[in-house]
């Protein structure tokens, strides 16, 4: 089964590291966050991936291109005209890296690969978050609902106090977030089928608007609730706290030795 990732956008969010590179190159521990996501999948068993690139996607195809340069020593003979790539460890990967536009929306990348896909179910999710959610699983329950689409939900917590305010602007009371005032939200890691691809129009299609809300209305979208780790990476604090979580030996994505 195939995993398409969305690493197109422009990242403006944390535009202070993606202004030089795309933000699922933005690295973590020395790897790319786009790297971090593959690793976790290749985990359990999926090995070849789609990547929708679009803004600096060049980045992303020299990174490939020059993956053993990246991750390996290497010894370069200039005399000869050689390199000797040492300690080699070849990942498992079949990448294939397609140019889906600059400015398209998501739901646009993804018609876009449809070619690569063909006329099979396939993982989707963002290159730019992480999180341990059980991938077996979620295949499974996706396989025994017969649904077009399923969803990762995660809760998202509250992130400022709770007011309670009146009609006439009188703030009732105050207190601090609790885990009551959670929201699910999209956390990504999708099982999609083919019959999305139905679904998406052209270049100017947010997948997460009208595609999905059709899904949603016609019965079509499933909700794979998780209630472990998950974190996208938007600002540098998300990043830092990424960061902190990976030099601290315990990165709950980290499921590899």
């Amino acid at each position: 089964m195939k995993v398409v990732l969305l690493a197109g956008g422009l990242g403006t969010r944390i535009s202070e590291e993606s202004h030089l590179k795309p933000k699922p190159m933005i690295e973590i521990g020395g790897k790319p966050i786009l790297w971090h996501i593959m690793k976790y999948y290749s985990q359990f068993g999926f090995h070849e991936f789609v990547i929708c690139l679009g803004y600096k996607q060049y980045v992303v195809k020299e990174f490939f291109a020059d993956y053993f340069l990246h991750t390996s020593d290497v010894t370069f003979d200039l005399a000869n005209n050689k390199m000797e790539v040492h300690n080699n460890y070849s990942e498992p990967w079949k990448v294939t890296l397609v140019d889906t536009g600059l400015y398209t929306m998501t739901g646009g990348r993804i018609k876009r690969i449809q070619d690569y896909i063909g006329n099979e179910p396939f993982m989707m999710t963002y290159g730019d978050g992480v999180c341990d959610v059980d991938l077996n699983a979620l295949l499974k329950f996706h396989k025994e609902h017969g649904r077009i689409a399923t969803m990762t939900t995660v809760n998202i917590a509250q992130m400022k106090g709770v007011l309670d305010i009146t009609q006439d602007n009188v703030v009732k009371s105050f207190r601090e977030k609790d885990e009551a005032d959670a929201s699910l939200i999209n956390g990504g890691f999708m099982v999609l089928n083919p019959e999305i691809f139905n679904y998406l129009e052209d270049d100017t299609t947010v997948f997460e608007k009208e595609p999905l809300q059709r899904l949603a209305a016609e019965g079509q979208l499933m909700s794979f609730h998780h209630n472990g780790f998950w974190q996208c990476m938007d600002t540098q604090r998300e990043m830092k706290k990424l960061e902190e979580l990976w030099q601290s030996g315990h990165a709950p994505w980290k499921i590899w030795e």
